[in-house]
């Protein structure tokens, strides 16, 4: 029986670095259009929402002919907004793409959807690409992820791991912000929060992938090579715009 996938978009209007960047206007559209536009040129995705809190978003989805899902405004992180989401759906994949990539390439979510594929037993994917620039390794805002032979997450962490006593290595690999769950490892997580609150190890770091990793799941990582512009500012906006004009890309 063939697996049904769907990708859910985790959107809210409050934002301390950038308040409405969902509906952040990108050469005429909503930065939440443009991310729903990449998802939708993945064929693997039977079906893409917009989970949010916000009557703005939703009603701007519902003009631009998005599906959305609204949820509650009491969830600790995007994974728990997807979670609720996701059980308002018939689905045996969920992927979670992050509302903040308008120029995501349907080739880096499909990178996290083929491991499911592969492995029948796999029950959590993620994304990594190596770090160039030396001092993204000792950013804490960027999280690094090593991971065993087989692409298991063995760590996940801010700090510059591995960690080399020798001095910095150029063996870096970041976490992106992507991840296909089985529905019943995004349920876990979801539940597992309600009950107990955050990982010990996950509200240390604050990552949220740590919760699943300290319960004993397996994360596999696949690494890829992506030019993805993630906007967290107003001036990462100004980057997008520019590349799509670069590009001459249409709407």
């Amino acid at each position: 029986m063939k697996m049904k996938i769907a990708g859910i978009i985790p959107a809210r209007e409050q934002s301390s670095r950038f308040p409405g960047k969902p509906l952040a206007d990108i050469c005429g559209r909503p930065m939440i259009w443009w991310v729903h536009r990449q998802c939708r040129k993945v064929e693997e995705l039977d079906e893409v929402y917009v989970a949010t809190d916000s009557d703005k978003i939703y009603e701007c989805c519902r003009r631009e002919g998005i599906e959305a899902i609204m949820t509650s405004p009491e969830h600790r992180t995007g994974t728990d907004r997807v979670g609720e989401a996701a059980s308002k759906i018939d689905a045996d994949l969920i992927v979670n793409i992050q509302g903040d990539e308008p120029l995501i390439e349907p080739d880096t979510i499909r990178a996290v959807i083929r491991p499911f594929l592969e492995n029948p037993n796999l029950q959590v994917s993620s994304l990594m690409s190596r770090i160039e620039d030396p001092s993204e390794a000792t950013n804490p805002n960027i999280c690094k992820v090593v991971t065993a032979s087989d692409g298991t997450a063995l760590l996940i962490s801010r700090a510059p791991v591995p960690y080399s006593k020798n001095g910095l290595t150029k063996d870096y690999h970041r976490a992106l912000g992507i991840f296909g769950f089985r529905k019943e490892a995004l349920r876990f997580f979801c539940e597992w929060g309600r009950k107990h609150g955050k990982g010990r190890i996950e509200a240390i770091e604050d990552i949220e992938m740590l919760r699943l990793i300290e319960q004993g799941y397996r994360i596999h990582f696949s690494e890829v090579t992506t030019e993805s512009l993630a906007v967290d500012t107003p001036e990462d906006l100004e980057k997008v715009i520019q590349r799509i004009k670069e590009r001459n890309i249409t709407i």
